[in-house]
């Protein structure tokens, strides 16, 4: 999709304006006929940080999806598995309540799938209601009247913790997802594909089966899905940091709001950022993301931004023929200790 941005005008600005008023945010009267104003910008801004998405007031496909998925709460509409899936945030709280009693869901990541089907089902077959999978307003009061425990780890997070012990062994052989990230806000594209051959090339190099998503004009959770039709081990995002000029260091992102988190993926990330910051010898961060790649893939993601293209002395490395080979030893390497 096209990204929009302070400047634009027209009726899709207009949606978006119309999406984030219904959401509370206040926007300057001027701007409500469908101009991308400073208010509309802030709001974005805001929204973005909310949700743990990539914070730069711009409304791309990650940001565009979850605008529209904020539009839903639960018992809005009857949930069950459709083709495509139902994605809302009514999706999200179902999930979340699932997991919170016990009724493993998988991650809470607002999109309707097998899983929390099944959970749905489980959850009707012990209350002794019929297992239909059909969420609707009954469904819904059963659940709340359970009252579940919303601020404990849910049982996807555990479930997946207790998965990450068994994940030791060796690289070898193991298929590892590629993604040299999706759009300008990435960075150059020819920094990200001589990112994404160099990582690829060090990860065969230690016996692993790397494979590199193609496409820059792909959305996010269609390259989230070739990932998954892949039946890869471990997936890697790779992008470069921007923003305001004082910014700098790697920054190693996994799935995770503010009230869920994949903790392989946090693993993975932890990993792959000593490895940055080993290399480049400069201070780094992790953090949590709701982005395509890191919430409807399903097995340990990571968006790994080894330096920040904003920053004057950061982008002079990154401008370095030798920069790409850097960033492959470093990502190789954590993922060579993430299963050893």
């Amino acid at each position: 999709m096209r990204v929009f941005h302070r400047g634009d005008q027209g009726s899709e600005v207009l949606d978006v304006q119309q999406r984030l008023a219904a959401l509370g945010y206040a926007l300057a009267p001027g701007e409500l006929a469908g101009w991308f104003g400073p208010s509309t910008e802030a709001a974005i801004r805001a929204f973005q940080d909310l949700r743990h998405l990539r914070v730069d007031g711009l409304v791309g496909p990650d940001t565009w999806m979850q605008l529209v998925e904020a539009g839903f709460r639960l018992g809005d509409r009857t949930l069950y598995v459709h083709a495509p899936p139902f994605r809302g945030d009514d999706v999200r709280e179902l999930q979340r309540k699932l997991n919170a009693l016990g009724f493993d869901a998988g991650k809470e990541d607002g999109v309707h799938g097998q899983r929390t089907d099944l959970a749905v089902r489980e959850f009707q077959r012990n209350v002794g209601e019929e297992p239909d999978g059909m969420v609707g307003l009954h469904t819904i009061a059963t659940i709340q009247r359970m009252r579940p425990l919303e601020d404990v780890p849910s049982r996807a997070v555990v479930r997946e913790g207790e998965e990450l012990r068994g994940m030791r062994g060796s690289i070898d052989g193991k298929v590892i997802v590629i993604d040299p990230g999706d759009g300008p806000a990435d960075g150059p594209a020819e920094v990200r594909v001589a990112m994404a051959a160099s990582v690829a090339q060090e990860l065969a190099g230690l016996g692993a089966r790397p494979e590199i998503l193609r496409g820059d004009s792909d959305a996010p959770s269609d390259r989230a899905r070739a990932a998954n039709e892949l039946g890869a081990s471990l997936c890697v995002s790779v992008h470069l940091g921007g923003g305001v000029p004082e910014a700098s260091g790697p920054t190693c992102s996994y799935f995770g709001s503010a009230t869920t988190y994949s903790p392989a993926g946090r693993r993975l990330a932890e990993l792959i950022l000593e490895e940055l910051e080993r290399e480049f010898g400069r201070r780094g961060r992790l953090q949590r993301l709701t982005v395509g790649m890191l919430r409807e893939t399903r097995m340990p993601a990571v968006q790994v931004e080894p330096l920040v293209t904003t920053n004057e002395l950061e982008a002079s490395l990154i401008d370095d023929e030798g920069f790409p080979p850097r960033v492959a030893r470093a990502v190789a390497g954590g993922a060579r200790r993430f299963f050893g």
